[in-house]
């Protein structure tokens, strides 16, 4: 299922609900209003709503759902799955966001303590330990 907020800052929220080990998870996404997603759920929720069938009223001006076909459609009606990485990697954003550590782990991400640049700098020392063995390997078998 996908919800709306349009918001006075050029923001949509998209909600989507997924289905993850047999419970109900949803998901909440900020997007810019000019961006591609948001125009293509902006155009999904027209369609649902023009799609929507008019249900005749009854006398009393309730409006009644068509017996089984209705209750079969209900129940047909699949939540879109979610994956055990996909989960992970939502609680991990949303652990983020609720310590504040988006930014902390950003600069020391990008800083000298990166895991990245820490195992660059160990291959390259590695590789510069082999030449200087290689290097004296090959003088001593020079006479």
């Amino acid at each position: 299922k996908l919800q709306e907020k349009p918001k006075d800052s050029g923001k949509v929220t998209i909600t989507k609900t997924f289905d993850f080990a047999g419970e109900e998870v949803k998901v909440t996404k900020e997007v810019d209003s000019n961006s591609k997603e948001a125009k293509s759920f902006l155009k999904q929720q027209q369609k649902l709503q023009s799609a929507a069938p008019a249900s005749f009223p009854t006398v009393s001006g309730v409006k009644r759902p068509s017996g089984m076909s209705s209750l079969l459609g209900k129940i047909g009606a699949k939540k879109q799955k979610m994956s055990t990485l996909e989960k992970s990697k939502l609680d991990w954003e949303n652990f983020k966001e609720e310590e504040g550590i988006v930014e902390e782990l950003a600069i020391h991400n990008r800083g000298k303590d990166g895991y990245i640049e820490r195992k660059a700098f160990l291959e390259r020392v590695d590789h510069r330990q082999f030449e200087i063995e290689r290097d004296i390997r090959l003088s001593r078998m020079k006479p």
